[in-house]
């Protein structure tokens, strides 16, 4: 038997007046099982509202109830409307409890199915990212009341919620591509004496993105210490969460001279990167474009094609090592060392481009050395002349 609309606003009322935060969130989110309540589809509720529940409270539940109604026709558009002003009504009551931190399961809720809700409403042709900009922005106000709060006690702190909407902000801020955004969100929660505190998901989720941060800025250290910390910490029932974090580690890891086993990478269904990993520690550029070309849409759609073709400079890197090992000289001819490209390459590199690729590797401090023009030699340093990858970053 369906639940009546009074003893729904019953059951609101309670939590409400108790203070449970945890139940509070249930009755205000539209994935949980009320929503699909019949008796609970009504148009216009606000009139129903204001008779059993007292102010803030009957606007913030008429705010739900009709975003329920509208995303059980499937209306994105109003849905997300009226989830926003849920989230602001909310907010205003949130900011307004001094020294209580209660109703943060609620907030947290509400702000993350508004970001759910604005996602919905992207795969809209002609949409834009102007939902999630939005989202954002009301997400944004939740985060600057839980880091204004500085005077209340440690436990009862809105300061809790802060890395949870840091997550939510950083989901959006890679979904519209505005990564220079999470900076500020990054300081905050550095400089926050309960960084290492919050929730073992919640840390997880934060160095997952924040390592993928590091990843498109080219900062390989912190992006392997943050997504490593992610993997290593994930439980081990998480095979999917898993395999995502590792999809962004392995090219890491390569760039840093670390070479995964076929067997971690079959393990999480990742075998793609493997053809990638042969191709690196070979030397064999031709290879690592077939194995690009083929799994191209793959490596798109996982967001690190670009960092893929970073590891290009690394193929190159180990092909000058092995022929360094073979002439068991540190002065190499350019043409033994065109040779070797033009073979692994399987096209007709010029002597200049070998000069490019040379003059590259030696730039970034990858191979110690010079060329020297006038008798087309690479002298390479006597002492480490390949170091190692790892001391670069």
């Amino acid at each position: 038997m369906s639940q009546s609309l009074s003893s729904y606003f019953s059951m609101v009322n309670n939590a409400w007046r108790n203070k449970a935060g945890e139940k509070l969130a249930d009755y205000l989110s539209y994935r949980h099982n009320h929503s699909h309540n019949p008796n609970l589809q009504v148009s216009n509720p606000e009139a129903q509202c204001s008779d059993f529940l007292n102010s803030p409270l009957d606007e913030v539940v008429a705010a739900h109830l009709r975003c329920i109604n509208e995303m059980k026709k499937k209306n994105y558009n109003s849905a997300y409307e009226h989830q926003t002003v849920l989230v602001q009504n909310l907010t205003k009551v949130f900011q307004g409890l001094r020294d209580e931190n209660w109703l943060l399961p609620a907030v947290n809720g509400v702000c993350l199915e508004l970001r759910m809700v604005a996602t919905h409403l992207m795969k809209q042709p002609g949409t834009g990212t102007k939902p999630l900009e939005k989202a954002a922005e009301c997400l944004m106000a939740c985060f600057r009341i839980c880091t204004a709060d500085n005077r209340t006690s440690e436990h009862d702190t809105k300061k809790w919620g802060m890395m949870s909407l840091v997550n939510q902000l950083f989901k959006v801020y890679f979904r519209i591509n505005k990564l220079h955004l999470m900076k500020p969100l990054i300081r905050a929660i550095d400089s926050s004496p309960l960084k290492d505190r919050f929730s073992l998901s919640q840390q997880i989720t934060y160095r997952y993105f924040v390592g993928r941060m590091a990843m498109f800025y080219s900062d390989y250290s912190t992006a392997n210490e943050y997504l490593t910390y992610a993997f290593t910490e994930c439980h081990v029932m998480s095979k999917k969460n898993k395999r995502w974090i590792l999809l962004n580690l392995v090219p890491v890891k390569i760039l840093l001279g670390y070479m995964p086993t076929r067997e971690v990478l079959k393990k999480y269904d990742l075998l793609q990167l493997w053809e990638v990993v042969v191709a690196v520690k070979r030397g064999c550029i031709s290879e690592l474009s077939n194995a690009m070309q083929q799994h191209q849409t793959f490596f798109i759609k996982s967001g690190i094609y670009l960092i893929i073709e970073k590891l290009k400079i690394i193929t190159y890197r180990n092909l000058a090592k092995k022929v360094y090992l073979f002439v068991k000289t540190p002065q190499m001819s350019m043409l033994t060392l065109l040779v070797a490209l033009q073979l692994m390459d399987n096209t007709s590199i010029e002597l200049e481009e070998a000069h490019c690729i040379l003059a590259n590797l030696i730039n970034e401090g990858k191979v110690k050395g010079y060329i020297s023009i006038q008798h087309q030699k690479v002298v390479l340093s006597k002492i480490d002349p390949f170091p190692k990858l790892t001391s670069l970053n």
